[in-house]
């Protein structure tokens, strides 16, 4: 139950992001004067709307998003709509450059908004994880220091795994290893980090008893270990079987997982944060291209890798899965990363997003100014019949690459818990 109500949730609250990205365009929009005929959450057939002044609000009965009518998007759009002669100058391509800017970008501008109140709740009051653990996890990883486990965890444990008495104790345990031991070494054979603490332990033979060194409060002693059967998945999507102790890396406790920074301090934590995730969205986009082959692979069996892109379903489950375990933290961090991919994607100038708009708008600006400086006629304005087979063949490569991220996730979704 709470795994379905975390998709209906993170589903919701992305349509409700995306009504407010047009809900932002309206509001300026009406702003500057311009006509805005309709505003409507949803696609489809119209299931309750009301007029207030000149607008139509409503709802319709496909909640995939939503929409805003600006009237006169381009001179076509405003001869179809036989606008009348005292609406004319209210019409959105005839208002100045900077103006039109504003309304089109106004849509990604409120994901940005969206997205840095929502990290600034966590990063102030919530609680983010701590760097300094993240730093003290990398440099656990350089020692062979460990956390010991208290018993084998079943094949299908979850992050929420607790042991109980029914459970076999660990190697480690049982030997009386216990939590910031440092092994020395194993079976007569130094160890100095994790990698070759690893290797050393998976090259044993499972349920042979052997001899580890273990390094506590300066003096080392010797224990008998019994390390049992492992499977392991390695990068071809095989798996082998390992001897393990039942250890991981060492984390110190007294380094809290989570840490708040303040309302004030927050501010700037969240700015530091947000530049961050722009320059990881950036290089999303740039690598985009590269993972479609292995997302197609996904789809034919090969396991799926964390890294690949999701849809809205996938990323509704990856919400679900964060209610059912109780990690609302991560369920609005996942909320603030999608609204700045959102806003980012929709600004580049590329047909029919807001960021092609943009860039056509100036464009003519720019060949505008030429022909001035030239002294040769203005050329006017972009002819968008001429655009269109651009728009289309956009439109239908965004079409495709939703519909096979949407086939990923239903056939070979991410997950992160299990």
């Amino acid at each position: 139950m709470a795994y379905t109500t975390g998709i209906i949730l993170f589903a919701l609250a992305i349509l409700i992001s995306v009504s407010l990205h047009e809900f932002g365009h309206m509001l300026t929009a009406k702003a500057f004067g311009m006509k805005v005929t309709r505003y409507f959450v949803g696609f489809g057939p119209t299931l309750w709307s009301f007029r207030k002044g000149e607008t139509e609000y409503g709802v319709k009965g496909i909640p995939l998003g939503g929409f805003v009518k600006i009237v006169g998007m381009t001179p076509l759009e405003e001869e179809e709509e036989e606008v009348t002669e005292a609406d004319k100058k209210r019409v959105f391509w005839r208002k100045p450059l900077w103006q039109r800017t504003v309304v089109l970008a106004a849509g990604s501008v409120t994901h940005f908004i969206l997205g840095f109140v929502v990290l600034w709740i966590l990063v102030s009051f919530v609680g983010i994880a701590n760097p300094e653990r993240a730093e003290a996890y990398e440099q656990s990883q350089q020692t062979s220091t460990v956390d010991v486990a208290e018993c084998i965890p079943p094949d299908d444990a979850t992050i929420d795994f607790t042991c109980t008495d029914a459970h076999e104790p660990s190697p480690a345990y049982e030997a009386g290893m216990r939590d910031g031991d440092r092994i020395a070494a194993v079976e007569g054979t130094a160890v100095t980090d994790w990698d070759s603490l690893l290797e050393a332990v998976g090259g044993l033979t499972p349920e042979e008893p052997v001899e580890v060194t273990v390094e506590r409060d300066g003096a080392e002693q010797v224990l008998q270990v019994t390390p049992y059967a492992a499977e392991v998945q390695l990068e071809d999507g095989t798996t082998e079987t390992v001897a393990r102790f039942g250890v991981s890396v060492y984390l110190d406790p007294s380094i809290p997982a989570t840490v708040t920074a303040g309302p004030v301090d927050g501010i700037g934590e969240t700015a530091s944060f947000t530049g961050d995730m722009f320059r990881e969205t950036f290089v999303a986009l740039a690598d985009l291209p590269s993972k479609i082959p292995p997302l197609w692979d996904s789809i034919w069996g090969a396991e799926r890798a964390d890294d690949t892109p999701v849809s809205v379903v996938g990323a509704s489950r990856l919400g679900g899965e964060m209610v059912q375990y109780d990690q609302w933290a991560m369920f609005f961090m996942l909320l603030v990363v999608l609204n700045y991919f959102i806003g980012v994607f929709n600004l580049l100038p590329l047909l029919p997003m807001d960021g092609g708009h943009i860039a056509i708008a100036w464009y003519e600006k720019v060949r505008s100014w030429v022909a001035a400086k030239r002294g040769r006629p203005d050329p006017g304005r972009v002819d968008y019949l001429k655009l269109m087979p651009l728009t289309y063949a956009v439109i239908i490569v965004l079409g495709g690459f939703m519909l096979l991220t949407i086939t990923a996730d239903i056939v070979n979704p991410i997950t992160i818990f299990n």
